[in-house]
């Protein structure tokens, strides 16, 4: 499995949530607390928006606690949304084009977790794709296959519709090749203006997904500090620190969307007509 971070609001510098707090990403990529496998060292990939609509992207294949280039990046950029991911194979080859996160236009797309019977079920998703996107695939992971299942599922104007299909799809094709092995993940897909994240499993034992909102974020001794009042949203595989109470697991088959400091959480099941009322809104 993976651990991965999205972050959304008030432009900061990277490096504040990937090498400053003690529990940061790249010492997840040594020591994951809540992942399957601790280490995380099969490549590493930094998505993020600055002032053009089509996202940077920086990947490789070293493993991310060894990379000075990642680190000087870092410390430089400041943007106000951006996907960073430490990559623990499940089976793919550890090459840069099957490194998180994956880009289509404006879009970033990243992913922890499986679908089982891969080598299976395989032909029969990327057969799904959209023509026009097919030609865009470059790697071999189950991952970046979802990503365009998305976005051939609308994921443009119906971000939860997208996310919903292309599990029903993922699922079907799952049943009728009879494998058991559970599909597992979270998700975090964006077009530089809305996040979604996503956390599902077909065997109610998905990856574990957290999110903090606050203000200002500022790290101070490897702990981080929300100022108290709007504009910040992380998503993330685990915390960055021992600080429950800044930290909101997002529940067991959820759909997450953070949009101006603001998340809100709907059932990953719900139908798109639903009332909205059946969501629930945090700040």
């Amino acid at each position: 499995m993976c651990r991965w971070l999205a972050y959304a609001g008030r432009p900061i510098f990277i490096d504040t949530l990937l090498f400053q707090p003690c529990n940061s990403l790249i010492h997840q990529s040594l020591s994951a607390q809540r992942g399957h496998v601790p280490t995380n060292g099969d490549g590493f990939g930094l998505g993020w928006y600055a002032e053009r609509p089509r996202p940077g992207l920086y990947r490789d294949t070293m493993p991310a606690w060894n990379d000075i280039n990642l680190r000087s990046l870092a410390d430089q950029i400041r943007s106000p949304l951006f996907f960073a991911h430490v990559r623990a194979s499940t089976g793919t080859a550890t090459a840069r084009v099957n490194c998180h996160p994956f880009r289509f236009e404006r879009w970033l797309f990243m992913h922890n977790g499986k679908i089982g019977g891969w080598r299976t079920v395989r032909r029969d998703l990327e057969q799904l794709i959209a023509p026009e996107l097919y030609a865009f695939r470059e790697g071999a992971t189950d991952s970046e296959v979802f990503f365009y299942l998305l976005l051939t599922n609308g994921a443009q104007a119906d971000a939860a519709h997208a996310f919903r299909e292309s599990v029903r799809q993922v699922e079907a094709v799952m049943a009728a090749h009879g494998v058991e092995e559970p599909f597992r993940m979270t998700a975090a897909l964006t077009d530089g203006e809305r996040l979604v994240a996503a956390r599902h499993s077909s065997d109610g034992a998905s990856p574990s997904l957290f999110y903090a909102t606050g203000g200002d974020i500022s790290v101070d001794q490897g702990s981080c500090r929300f100022e108290a009042s709007r504009g910040s949203v992380l998503v993330l595989s685990e915390p960055l620190d021992g600080i429950d109470a800044v930290w909101r697991e997002v529940p067991e088959d959820r759909l997450l969307f953070a949009s101006g400091g603001e998340v809100e959480l709907v059932p990953f099941g719900q139908p798109a007509d639903a009332p909205v009322r059946a969501a629930t809104k945090v700040s």
